[in-house]
């Protein structure tokens, strides 16, 4: 039986990741970023339910739960804003707009996956964020990249659906190596 690691997500339109990309290109000359291992541009998405290693047999169920969450969602306006991070290991875009709507999409996403049989990991609160960066030794100090990026304010779009994502994690050994992603699945909201 195979497995695919999945996420479901929303997917910043290319507009939106090119506003990002010229924002964060500066980020890479600052002495921190040595210390980064940065996420790669075709990447950049903003996760609602991290799935894990689901067993293929359950994909057709995962789908049509999904579908469903995604019917039961209108579409709502979103941009990508401001930066943060978690402690020492992440560098994070933030977002701005119907965050109440978004939130309610990744607790539909969540319990479309628990309701498949997917374990979940334990709930928490959502915190939307884009990964840019993650830490490539113990924690280092964030605070330079997130002041340097913290006003960005992308334009803003309408969120329109929700993907089902395959992340492959290289598996080749070689330093800098980024996942590959690919879209399974996509549903309109609304609809």
């Amino acid at each position: 039986m195979s497995r695919l690691r999945l996420f479901a997500a929303v997917l910043p339109p290319a507009p939106a990741v090119e506003e990002l990309r010229r924002a964060v290109a500066p980020l890479h000359a600052l002495p921190e970023a040595e210390g980064l291992r940065w996420t790669g541009v075709p990447g950049w998405h903003f996760t609602l339910a991290f799935l894990g290693a689901v067993d293929e047999e359950l994909l057709p169920e995962l789908e049509e739960r999904l579908a469903r969450a995604a019917r039961r969602t209108e579409p709502f306006p979103l941009r990508i804003h401001g930066a943060g991070r978690f402690g020492g290991r992440a560098l994070w875009a933030g977002a701005a707009g119907a965050l109440d709507t978004l939130r309610l999409l990744a607790e539909r996403a969540d319990a479309a996956a628990r309701r498949t049989g997917i374990p979940m990991d334990e709930h928490r609160r959502y915190h939307p964020h884009l990964t840019l960066a993650r830490s490539r030794r113990a924690e280092i100090d964030l605070r330079p990249c997130v002041e340097a990026l913290g006003g960005f304010e992308g334009t803003g779009w309408e969120v329109g659906e929700m993907a089902l994502v395959r992340s492959d994690l290289p598996d080749s050994g070689v330093p800098g190596e980024l996942p590959r992603y690919e879209v399974v699945a996509s549903w309109s909201l609304g609809h």
